[in-house]
């Protein structure tokens, strides 16, 4: 089964006909939210708020290890992550969607595991390492650009997430160091949820609206203009909901 993981402005999926809500208790603690189950484009998905519903969950706080393992626990083998970024490359303005095919983790004090020797899940008291070269699955990644071309939905092919701590947003001279470290977009929910993700063997992909320019970048060169992200937001949503329903119109064929 396909999921879809919701993040900022994206905390419910309109055109998703709800069958089922499940509480999902795991050994990690309580998920973001409950975990929605329903028809999308005439295919079953699981959707999760990954700041809960009423995205009140700051990134830092997420429950990353409750949420993948609550999805895992009802089936889900694929996810795909929406994730809204802020754009460091010159291609990535206000309004695109990106998919990236790489990322950078700058976090820190997250727990970024399931193998912390306190697990209550026995299945995962081997320590597993994992082969992480490419984070994103590429045969998500190519379903998303067939669906994205089938229903002209204009998106970036590749980039590269810095996955940075929060809640705040960065200063223009962090910013530059990530340019030049190769990050092309800036977002805070990137990691650890695709790391916990292979741990779990589930394929995991990222599609990110860009909702700004980054620090010192275009548009936001003297500071970030928040009252306009909500503007740009509840277009591109538009947007990434229509390819979303074509890629699980596609899934599985």
């Amino acid at each position: 089964m396909l999921a879809i993981i919701g993040g900022t402005g994206l905390t419910q999926l309109e055109n998703l006909s709800v069958k089922s809500r499940k509480i999902v208790r795991t050994p990690y603690g309580e998920p973001s939210s409950p975990i929605v189950l329903g028809e999308l484009g005439g295919k079953t998905v699981a959707f999760l708020a990954r700041h809960g519903g009423g995205h009140t969950i700051p990134p830092h706080m997420v429950n990353y290890r409750a949420n993948i393992w609550a999805l895992k626990s009802v089936g889900v083998c694929d996810i795909l992550a929406v994730a809204t970024v802020g754009g460091i490359h010159v291609d990535l303005g206000p309004s695109v969607i990106a998919l990236p095919n790489q990322l950078i983790d700058y976090t820190h004090g997250r727990l970024h595991t399931f193998h912390d020797g306190l697990s209550a899940d026995v299945s995962l008291a081997a320590v597993r390492h994992i082969d992480f070269t490419h984070p994103y699955n590429e045969r998500l990644r190519m379903l998303c650009l067939s669906a994205a071309k089938a229903n002209h939905v204009k998106i970036v092919d590749g980039g590269i997430y810095g996955c940075v701590q929060g809640p705040r947003l960065e200063t223009a001279a962090e910013i530059n160091r990530m340019e030049q470290d190769g990050a092309t977009m800036v977002g805070m929910t990137g990691m650890p949820e695709a790391g916990l993700a292979c741990e779990l063997n589930m394929a995991y992909t990222a599609i990110c609206p860009v909702a700004n320019h980054a620090a010192g970048r275009g548009s936001s060169s003297d500071g970030i203009a928040f009252e306009k992200i909500g503007i740009v937001l509840a277009e591109t949503m538009h947007h990434v909901r229509k390819l979303l329903e074509g890629v699980v119109t596609q899934y599985g064929n």
